[in-house]
């Protein structure tokens, strides 16, 4: 990747299987894949991010629509739902850490707002 890549680039990528075997991103990466995206936070091995919504129903669509993009991509978060929230957490598991799987799914969630 170069620097100039961005969040919208992030969101056309699409998923590599990982199964192990590889480390997770150094630290001045995640800090470079960060600086692509809006409001997302490094939570000790993953990101996280909240979203509000004005209503349960906005809330249900968007989980609705992240489990979507998570099958699609076969690369499913962690979700914690409130009435009118929903934070998104992130990490490859199978490297117990950063991969780039988790900055691609990132930006496709951010991607779902941006309409």
């Amino acid at each position: 990747m170069n620097t100039r890549e961005t969040a919208c680039d992030l969101s056309q990528k699409h998923c590599k299987p990982c199964e192990g075997g590889v480390d997770p991103l150094p630290a001045a990466e995640v800090e470079r894949q960060l600086g692509q995206l809006s409001g997302w936070t490094q939570d000790g091995p993953a990101i996280r991010k909240t979203y509000t919504f004005k209503n349960y129903y906005e809330t249900m669509a968007f989980v609705n629509a992240t489990a979507w993009i998570s099958h699609r991509e076969d690369h499913h978060p962690d979700l914690e739902v409130g009435y009118n929230r929903c934070q998104v957490r992130y990490m490859t598991h199978a490297i117990g850490g950063l991969s780039e799987n988790d900055f691609i799914c990132a930006a496709k969630i951010d991607a779902l707002l941006a309409l």
